[in-house]
């Protein structure tokens, strides 16, 4: 192709594109006026994300007001418990810990440092995390309303007891010092080494 027809056939698609850019625009603008914008896949999908998570935590709220309401203490412990060993199976970088920290409380130390805080007293160890945050860490608890004695902090407990358990082969007890859920600024964790 020479320059001669380079400009030619440039020239002739120039005219075509002004042309459908000015019949596109009458066209599209009635139609902008007669209807909303399509939703694309993208935004179904962001709708249908929303709605779902709603449903959720709606339907969490009712369990957890029901288990307030209807079961004994004790039985609301074991079935928090339950769900913290869970979460402790379910997510690597927990299991990840307590094989870092397998037979030796140091290791483990070690280990728990590279996602909280953590510091050793006399017959104590400290974790804590969420200093500063706007809310629980826990997915199917941030959104939900806090309570003063929140039985959901009870699942993070279980949690941390089963990673010393599995790390060290025997029973921890730990307190819970402070969370997040129950008005605190942080959830904050002790471990009795005794």
């Amino acid at each position: 192709m020479n320059r001669s027809e380079f400009f030619h056939r440039s020239t002739q698609l120039a005219c075509g594109v002004c042309a459908a850019l000015v019949l596109g625009k009458n066209s599209a603008t009635a139609a902008e006026a007669t209807s909303s914008p399509a939703a694309t896949p993208v935004d179904e999908a962001l709708k249908r994300a929303k709605y779902e998570n709603a449903f959720t935590n709606n339907w969490l709220t009712d369990l957890f007001d029901t288990i307030d309401a209807e079961v004994d203490p004790a039985t609301k412990l074991k079935l928090m418990e339950g769900c913290g060993r869970g979460c402790f199976r379910r997510h690597k970088f927990k299991t990840d810990i307590a094989e870092a920290g397998k037979g030796d409380l140091e290791k483990l130390l070690a280990a728990y440092e590279k996602s909280f805080l953590i510091w050793r007293e006399t017959g104590t160890v400290h974790i804590a995390y969420g200093s500063g945050s706007n809310g629980c860490f826990c997915p199917a608890a941030r959104n939900r309303p806090a309570r003063p004695n929140d039985l959901h902090c009870e699942c993070t407990r279980a949690t941390h007891e089963a990673i010393f358990e599995t790390a060290l082969g025997r029973p921890f007890k730990i307190e819970l010092a402070e969370t997040v859920r129950r008005g605190g600024n942080r959830c904050h964790l002790v471990v009795h080494l005794s």
